[in-house]
């Protein structure tokens, strides 16, 4: 699929989330987005126990191995495009990861709070 440039939370060109694991709902390594992305994976996390503990308990076991779709699961560390709901959420919980923002999609602003995307900033100084 043909994606036109992408532009991140802060207004800048989209940086890559994860190559290793590869990430992404196009499995590009980038939280690109699209029509067909219903979940709008838009946020690249750097996820945590507490967090993988959270989103399992939640229904979406991350963590898991899942060979039939090529997924070796999850370990804190791993930067990860999580859906933007889904992030907001665990923020709201007190379980969110931190955020690269460089690399989280603009779209998960329809979402998620930039201050509180901001204040889990893995990336800024």
């Amino acid at each position: 699929m043909e994606m036109s440039e992408s532009v991140n939370v802060l207004g800048e060109k989209l940086e890559a989330c994860g190559k290793d694991p590869i990430t992404g709902f196009y499995r590009d390594g980038c939280c690109n987005v699209g029509p067909d992305d219903f979940g709008l994976h838009a946020v690249c996390a750097v996820v945590t126990d507490d967090f993988l503990e959270f989103s399992k308990a939640r229904g979406n076991d991350l963590s898991t191995p899942r060979p039939e779709f090529g997924f070796e699961g999850l370990k804190a560390g791993d930067s990860w495009c999580l859906c933007a709901a889904r992030w907001q959420e665990a923020f709201d919980a007190g379980s969110a990861p931190r955020v690269r923002l460089r690399a989280t999609h603009q779209a998960a602003l329809e979402k998620c709070v930039l201050d509180d995307l901001k204040a889990h900033g893995a990336d800024l100084s």
